[in-house]
């Protein structure tokens, strides 16, 4: 018997083969992608759509609204795809390699298509790159500094604001420093979930109780987490800038 969510994804597909025939004619085929199809959609989740063609003069993204779907369009060739593949890579953060990796192919070229995500999901399995020692320190003077700052008696409403800013350096570290893919936003807690679910209750209680202006349980799970990495980072702090940020002539001119 068919579901809800069952009936929800197949109206997402034929919305997103419809935007394939009418925007994108010349496609070799697109990744169909996104909370709907995993099943987990909401009222206001879009379709991301993955379009391949065999070239292009420049990567696009677009939004619009079609067939009742915001849709998120991300329109490449193989070495513009490419090129964004390895930045999100380098980044721990494979935002298209997901798309690619769980979406459903749809247009012509499916034995392409079929290719193409086998090699996302086995880069996917690879896990990211290890986090190299200036990255690593990035990330231990940001999450220090934010923890400096919560020790200080300060109104609620500053407590949130440095909460909230220390949640992606906190999650990156704790993610990156046991070689797993990182994320943003609402993904950042379903990732620590996936990978430890005890931490992630901890995470989750820390960041509630943050949002309430009483931070020590946060500052204790970022000590514990900085402990992981070397601890606290500040006194030897040193980042050069390149060479070339100058620029001459006055001020404001």
């Amino acid at each position: 018997m068919a579901t809800e969510n069952d009936d929800r994804v197949d109206e997402a597909l034929a919305a997103a083969e419809a935007v394939l025939a009418a925007r994108f004619p010349k496609a070799s085929f697109a990744i169909v992608a996104g909370s709907i199809l995993r099943g987990e959609g909401t009222a206001s989740s879009d379709i991301d759509l993955v379009v391949l063609h065999e070239t292009v003069p420049a990567a696009w993204r677009e939004s619009f609204h079609s067939h009742g779907f915001p849709v998120e369009a991300f329109v490449h060739d193989a070495e513009t795809l490419n090129w964004f593949v390895d930045q999100d890579a380098a980044g721990g953060r494979p935002v298209l390699l997901d798309m690619l990796a769980d979406g459903v192919a749809i247009g012509p070229g499916l034995a392409r298509a079929a290719a193409l995500q086998a090699e996302a999901r086995h880069r996917l399995g690879a896990g990211p790159v290890p986090l190299t020692p200036e990255q690593r320190d990035a990330l231990r003077y940001q999450i220090t500094d934010l923890v400096d700052d919560l020790r200080d008696p300060r109104a609620a409403a500053e407590t949130r604001a440095i909460a909230a800013e220390l949640m992606t350096p906190l999650a990156d570290l704790m993610l990156r420093g046991r070689g797993r893919w990182s994320g943003r936003g609402k993904w950042l807690p379903r990732l620590i979930s996936r990978m430890d679910e005890g931490l992630a209750e901890r995470f989750d209680a820390a960041f509630r109780q943050a949002a309430e202006g009483r931070a020590a349980d946060l500052i204790r799970l970022a000590e514990e987490e900085l402990e992981r990495h070397g601890g606290l980072l500040f006194d030897g702090d040193r980042r050069v800038a390149p060479a070339s940020a100058r620029r001459a002539g006055s001020l404001i001119g």
